[in-house]
């Protein structure tokens, strides 16, 4: 039976259009698996809560469920360093971190700066003390973003940049803690939670412009933490744990697979 003109037109360029998109994607393959790519930061990108630590990285908590090592595992590329390390402040990074980066180097990412601005500090106040203590925490830790945590990552991205000219660099921000009005029928008031809420994006902020005045990307992780937050019933982040201190306000697994590798992804 013989095709008719439409049909055969039709099937031409939908035949057309599936080996265009082949042909793309393999290309699109072919460049990923050609990238070299280096993991930097701080227990955001090292996966502190997501578990499945490598044990070699020892107080660096590095997990295998980390963004960093879902996106080398899915993308195959020549070759992938992950220096990344639990509890990381930006001369961590200077000093230790970015011996793996050259000239080479093609892809790069990266989360620090809440260890500078003591979020693990104000977290721990806010947790154990009154809403006036814990409020006037978050504003110090948000002049110290204003003062002195610009110069810090100017510091950091400089260097990457000086050794890794050639590389795509990717800084990642951090997610809000809380849903407000949420699930949660105790802890910290909404005053607190807003008041933690409202500092997270203050870094978002100022990490982003500092970012973008060195030429490189931001990614925000908040679109794809939202409705995950904790108070949500579908938190993507651990809350306080007394049994394991270090995971408390840390994504979990589902947070860097959902939350981190999409932002990444989106980004890279």
């Amino acid at each position: 039976m013989r095709l008719s003109r439409f049909t055969a037109l039709s099937s031409s360029l939908l035949l057309g259009a599936v080996l265009a998109l082949t042909g793309a994607g393999a290309a699109q393959a072919a460049d990923t698996a050609a990238l070299d790519y280096v993991a930097l930061g701080d227990s955001y990108s090292s996966g502190v809560g997501a578990g499945s630590y490598d044990s070699a990285s020892g107080d660096c908590k590095r997990s295998t469920k980390a963004y960093p090592v879902l996106w080398k595992n899915a993308h195959a590329p020549s070759s992938f360093a992950f220096t990344a390390c639990s509890g990381a402040r930006t001369g961590d990074v200077t000093a230790n971190q970015l011996g793996p980066l050259s000239t080479a180097t093609d892809l790069v990412s990266l989360t620090i700066g809440g260890n500078d601005a003591g979020f693990a500090d104000v977290m721990t106040t806010c947790v154990l003390q009154s809403e006036s203590t814990c409020i006037n925490r978050v504003n110090q830790a948000k002049s110290y973003v204003d003062t002195t945590l610009p110069g810090k990552l100017d510091s950091v991205y400089t260097a990457v940049r000086n050794k890794a000219p050639n590389a795509h660099v990717v800084v990642l921000g951090y997610p809000r803690f809380y849903q407000l009005g949420g699930t949660c029928i105790a802890g910290l008031s909404e005053n607190e939670r807003s008041a933690i809420n409202n500092a997270a994006d203050y870094l978002n902020a100022a990490t982003a412009k500092r970012a973008a005045d060195h030429g490189f990307t931001f990614a925000s992780v908040v679109p794809a933490f939202t409705g995950h937050e904790i108070c949500s019933g579908s938190a993507w982040l651990h809350s306080v744990n007394w049994l394991n201190i270090g995971e408390s306000y840390h994504p979990t697994a589902s947070g860097q697979s959902g939350g981190y590798l999409p932002s990444f992804n989106g980004a890279a």
